[in-house]
């Protein structure tokens, strides 16, 4: 009997490491294990373009639980990647070679395009896209993606460092969110988002769809207040936009100890959703859909479809 190929994916994000342990079947895969920890690698540290000393010690427990994890189900391939808090901080290679050194973890530290790119194939893989071209968005810790394309190609991609961490560490100030402060951040996301909103005035994309993290919060919102169960199996859900807009209202009227109490609301997504939604909405006044579309696939996923198509040598 054949024994299925078994691979872990390491997803070192700003504010949340995941593990995912797959068994690789053909052109598919079989989630084994999968687990999410909000690390918060960018706390105290993101503004100044650094990893401080208690977010490295909280990563470093992390990864020795995931190695433990990796080496229970005897997996030697692993693709560990970091993006924006470790790529854009002035000690992130010698907390590379630290991981490295203690667990023996080889830490890929990628580009804000190559992020892109691995997030487009994510949600290729959920088959979330169609012929449309749609605007796709991912909203990180510490950066953003935004790719316009359709289930056949990419047009467009670009990675923006203004992500929640960031957003929340310059504009989020009193809780609620003052009217003010959204008005702040949507202004400042005018500014830095120039290259985007030519991209959409070039490519006109008629869908949306965003990509796991604070989508799939909404999303579990959603279905709570509709009293709905998500399916399992099911990689691909719509929140309706005016259900968005109701939701929205929510986050950016209540405080934290409310938000808390909101149905489908996690702990780990409670501060960083309130400016991720205002993000969406400022992007919503630039594109025109009834619905957004939400990819629960994303960036590991991109990588594990890499690992079936043979460009990631396992």
């Amino acid at each position: 009997m054949v024994h299925p190929k078994k691979a872990a994916v390491i997803d070192m994000g700003t504010n949340t490491f995941h593990l995912l342990l797959v068994e690789l079947h053909g052109k598919e895969f079989k989630t084994i294990y999968k687990e999410k920890i909000a690390v918060k690698l960018g706390q105290g540290g993101i503004t100044q373009n650094q990893i401080a000393p208690d977010a490295e010690k909280r990563a470093l427990h992390t990864l020795e639980h995931f190695k433990n994890l990796i080496d229970g189900e005897s997996i030697t391939q692993v693709f560990a990647f970091a993006t924006s808090a470790v790529r854009n901080a002035t000690n992130g290679p010698d907390f590379v070679q630290k991981v490295k050194e203690q667990l023996g973890i080889q830490i890929h530290v990628i580009s804000g395009e190559e992020e892109a790119q691995l997030i487009y194939e994510g949600i290729h893989f959920s088959d979330a896209l169609d012929q449309r071209t749609s605007l796709m968005m991912d909203i990180g810790g510490g950066s953003v993606e935004f790719i316009i394309g359709n289930a056949q190609e990419v047009f467009w991609k670009k990675s923006f460092e203004i992500g929640g961490q960031r957003l929340l560490d310059a504009f989020h100030y009193h809780d609620p969110i003052l009217p003010e402060e959204v008005e702040k951040l949507e202004q400042y996301c005018g500014e830095k988002l120039q290259p985007l909103l030519e991209a959409i005035a070039t490519y006109k994309p008629s869908g949306f769809v965003g990509a796991s993290g604070t989508f799939d919060t909404l999303i579990d919102m959603y279905y709570a207040t509709m009293l709905q169960c998500k399916l399992t199996g099911q990689h691909v859900f719509e929140l309706p936009v005016n259900d968005f807009y109701q939701l929205f209202q929510l986050l950016v009227t209540k405080n934290r100890a409310e938000r808390l109490l909101i149905p489908g609301m996690i702990a780990m997504r409670v501060d960083m959703i309130v400016v991720a939604s205002c993000l969406i909405d400022f992007i919503l006044q630039h594109v025109s859909v009834e619905s957004l579309r939400c990819s629960h696939y994303s960036l590991k996923e991109g990588a594990v479809s890499r690992m079936i198509s043979g460009e990631i040598n396992l």
